[in-house]
């Protein structure tokens, strides 16, 4: 294993890398790496217990969630958003169910489409950030997307369909959605320091987001102040080792449920990879994975059950996790 420590070092040398690297087999972790800085201004450095954001990641939290409460009976997969929604989002077609929300196959118009984005960093809000702490304050940028396809038709990677399973997931309980996730999700799963922080209050542990590899600017304005169905949680490395070993032992949805979420629902040639039900699935075997980029936010995490091999990695930058991610899954054959 020193061999791949020291191939990570230089890569991380190379690249300018500021995040962390935790990579356990077989229930033995063989690398625990933190690189760079969580506070460029104050010099504080990041370690293996600072809290990243995980952007897009922490769609897969979004979606064991949504299936804890179908697994209690409070949601159903073929429930229709146009049950819960009421009135609100006439846009979206009154068949759209739960499952094709989950599968990125609901054809609902999408409030930040990936396609028509070039630099992450461009990307700015349509409402100022501090309006954005509760999935309820979500709806004026949900509102008005005019639906792109017919509900099942095909698939569609659709962060505003995450926002709107957060929001039925509300509905639905009564309760909110961080309060959902951590109860539901994060409990079970192990992971202690999991949690949707509010990007204007970080606590000490917390890393910022920078928009470039180097210099003070941070992702602050960037991003909803708090993050919702869409992405936003904040974690460790070690949170995430432990969230893999826990889903696929069954503790957070039953291990019929997690065989439903990583059964491929669609074939995403253009990213050379398939989709489950908030699961990234590989194209041709049986690693799945969660992955997220923001503005100031980079983060893969991947599990292979066959081989027992996980690994995570997280950055503090918009682009900064990409190469060791790259080296990990052709040294580790993920």
């Amino acid at each position: 294993m020193g061999l791949l420590a020291n191939a990570v070092d230089e890569a991380a040398a190379r690249t300018g890398f500021s995040g962390a690297v935790r990579v356990d087999r077989s229930g033995v972790t063989e690398l625990s790496a933190a690189y760079g800085l969580a506070d460029r201004a104050h010099g504080i450095p990041n370690t293996i217990d600072t809290l990243f954001a995980t952007a897009s990641g922490s769609k897969g939290l979004t979606a064991l969630a949504v299936m804890s409460l179908v697994e209690r009976g409070t949601l159903e997969l073929g429930t229709t958003a146009r049950s819960l929604l009421g009135d609100d989002l006439p846009a979206i077609a009154d068949d759209v169910t739960v499952e094709h929300l989950l599968a990125h196959r609901s054809g609902i118009g999408d409030y930040l489409d990936e396609h028509s984005v070039g630099d992450i960093t461009d990307f700015v809000m349509p409402v100022p950030v501090h309006e954005l702490a509760t999935t309820e304050q979500f709806l004026p940028v949900l509102d008005g997307h005019e639906t792109v396809f017919p509900a099942g038709e095909r698939f569609a990677y659709n962060n505003g369909g995450y926002v709107v399973l957060a929001l039925l997931a509300e509905r639905a309980s009564g309760l909110a959605f961080q309060q959902l996730v951590g109860t539901l999700v994060c409990e079970p799963a192990g992971m202690v320091d999991t949690a949707y922080l509010r990007s204007d209050e970080l606590p000490g542990r917390a890393a910022l987001g920078y928009l470039a590899v180097d210099g003070p600017r941070t992702n602050v304005f960037h991003l909803p102040v708090v993050g919702s169905g869409d992405g936003g949680a904040y974690a460790t490395v070690a949170d995430f080792s432990s969230f893999w070993t826990s889903l696929f032992a069954g503790r957070i949805v039953s291990s019929d449920r997690v065989a439903e979420m990583v059964r491929p629902r669609s074939d995403w040639p253009e990213e050379q990879e398939r989709y489950g039900l908030g699961f990234h699935l590989h194209a041709t075997h049986d690693a799945v994975w969660l992955e997220g980029y923001d503005a100031g936010v980079s983060f893969a995490s991947v599990h292979r059950p066959s081989t027992a091999t996980t690994y995570t990695v997280v950055s503090n930058w918009s682009q900064g996790a990409w190469p060791i991610t790259r080296l990990l899954r052709e040294r580790l054959g993920t």
